[in-house]
């Protein structure tokens, strides 16, 4: 066996044996609506993680950031509404969206990053709400209330990529390949550099480190991952409207990350999942009018049982399984002579 294959954890291989094979035992429904966009969700949430949990700065206009590059291809490739639409082809049209979202969250990390806290948190939310009125009212250039619709992705090798399974696969490739980059972002250099300027910024700008300029570039990868999303979850609607960027929408991807775990990778994805079973099945239990008092309560339960989310919720209990397992009698000495 290779030596880079006998390190991986055998959780990892599981994980991924069961998320490929998904769609071979799922409905298109659950494929689509829960899986894919759960991906897409929880790869949004992965940039909030990048900020937060790597860098502690708490944006909430990660889906600020994922409109604007929805919008950036609605008008550069092709829509259906009527209103502009370039035309550009989609090699070109995609990147460019994504380039000028990274663009736009690092313009906004430059007004954010000489704040902290409940300062960050509010410039951030006055973006997204300025974001939210100024495309909502102007009609000549984002098509107002209406936005566009009629944004399909590409027909690549034969395939129509927003069918429920290809799409599905495409949502899984840019989450592990996300997912991968910042599990080793946060091992490389740049990585410890940033959470040393969490830890303490005064210390490393007496070391000669730039503060400022690290947290602006964290929110430039972040704008990559949010940007990249944006363009998924345009085509996974088929449109992009300013409801899509409100003020509530921002909220919900701050409830994911916090309640799947901020500091590991691994929680937004978890936090998405509950989010998206929630959302599609809790919605006939309690009502749509009370879906937010719902997610609410859950938010609430699972930070106050464990403030790092469901991840610090599963290391408690595979702490107290491998403590039981040790002082089991009979076998609590054997394992302490060890």
């Amino acid at each position: 066996m290779p030596v880079w294959l006998a390190r991986i954890d055998g959780r990892w291989l599981v994980a991924a044996v069961l998320l490929i094979l998904y769609p071979l035992v799922a409905t298109p429904f659950f494929i689509f609506q829960i899986g894919a966009y759960a991906l897409l969700l929880g790869t949004l949430g992965l940039s909030l993680m990048v900020l937060a949990g790597y860098g502690g700065m708490v944006s909430l206009a990660q889906m600020t950031i994922a409109g604007v590059a929805g919008y950036a291809l609605s008008i550069l490739g092709t829509n259906a509404s009527g209103v502009m639409g370039f035309g550009w082809p989609w090699w070109l049209s995609v990147p460019a969206a994504i380039l000028i979202a990274a663009t736009a969250s690092a313009l906004i990390g430059m007004l954010a990053v000489r704040t902290a806290g409940i300062y960050m948190i509010m410039i951030t939310l006055a973006v997204a709400t300025a974001f939210f009125y100024f495309v909502r009212q102007n009609y000549g250039i984002f098509n107002g209330f209406n936005g566009f619709h009629g944004v399909l992705p590409p027909k690549v090798l034969g395939v129509d990529w927003r069918s429920p399974v290809p799409f599905y696969y495409l949502s899984l490739a840019l989450a592990v390949l996300f997912f991968a980059a910042t599990t080793y972002a946060a091992r490389s250099t740049f990585g410890l550099t940033l959470q040393a300027v969490r830890d303490n910024p005064r210390r490393m700008q007496a070391l000669g480190y730039h503060v400022a300029a690290h947290r602006v570039f964290a929110f430039f990868l972040a704008g990559l991952i949010a940007g990249t999303t944006g363009v998924m979850l345009t085509w996974f609607n088929a449109q992009i409207s300013p409801g899509t960027v409100g003020v509530n929408a921002a909220i919900d991807v701050l409830v994911v990350a916090v309640v799947g775990g901020i500091r590991r990778p691994i929680g937004p994805f978890l936090g998405a999942i509950l989010f998206v079973l929630l959302e599609n099945f809790a919605t006939d239990l309690v009502g749509s009018d009370r879906f937010n008092t719902l997610i609410g309560l859950v938010f609430l339960v699972i930070v106050f049982v464990s403030p790092d989310g469901i991840v610090g919720i599963g290391e408690r209990i595979a702490t107290k399984t491998r403590q039981t397992a040790l002082w089991t009698p009979g076998r609590g000495a054997s394992a302490k002579n060890k």
